[in-house]
């Protein structure tokens, strides 16, 4: 029993420190949270995908995806480019505050759009296959028969990272009652997003 817990608490600290760096995927979270915006959907999506990539590298997937190159370079040049005009639509809204936060948030059809956006965030960054599908499954491996006890750690990780993350965004909402607050925090998304777009594409 004390090796098990030994192993999902492993898991939990490893998945934790993966996904706690600031990134596209946790720049959105935090900015749907704000707007309270299909939070739960957007929650929902990060962590059952994070848990579905943990399964498949504790399964052994990991050596498939890093034999091929080609895919992941692909999924990068994609990834990065959607990073890219995602980020730009944040950088307008910075300089047009007309199109800010609240009134996109009004429009029709947002929480499918948020749903679509989530989507593609998660699974068309390339680094989030090699740090849950290979990295966290190699760790995975040298714990044995406990391998998915630590992968059931991480993947608890990373719902309770997303839960707080999405739910927690909320209290920022006094601050973000300040002039310019909504402005500030779309131009943090469009700085990470814009950086990390160029990065995929430059390194595919």
């Amino acid at each position: 029993m004390n090796h098990a817990l030994t192993a999902a608490a492993a898991g939990f600290g490893t998945g934790l420190s993966l996904i706690v760096a600031i990134g596209a995927q946790n720049a959105f979270v935090l900015r749907q949270g704000v707007r309270r915006d299909a939070v739960l959907a957007v929650v929902g999506i990060c962590a059952l995908s994070d848990a579905a990539l943990i399964a498949l590298g504790v399964g052994g997937v990991g050596a498939v995806v890093v034999a091929w190159p080609g895919a992941l370079r692909a999924i990068g040049i994609v990834g990065g480019v959607f990073l890219l005009c995602y980020g730009a639509l944040a950088a307008r809204r910075v300089l047009r505050p007309g199109t800010g936060l609240r009134a996109e948030g009004e429009a029709a059809g947002s929480r499918r759009r948020a749903v679509l956006t989530c989507l593609a965030m998660t699974w068309l960054n390339p680094h989030v296959y090699l740090d849950t599908v290979f990295l966290l499954g190699s760790l995975a491996a040298d714990r044995g028969p406990l391998r998915w006890t630590f992968g059931l750690g991480a993947a608890l990780a990373s719902l309770c990272w997303f839960a707080a993350l999405g739910f927690g965004a909320r209290l920022l909402g006094r601050f973000l009652a300040r002039p310019g607050a909504w402005r500030l925090l779309d131009g943090l998304v469009a700085l990470t997003m814009l950086v990390l777009g160029a990065t995929l594409v430059a390194g595919s």
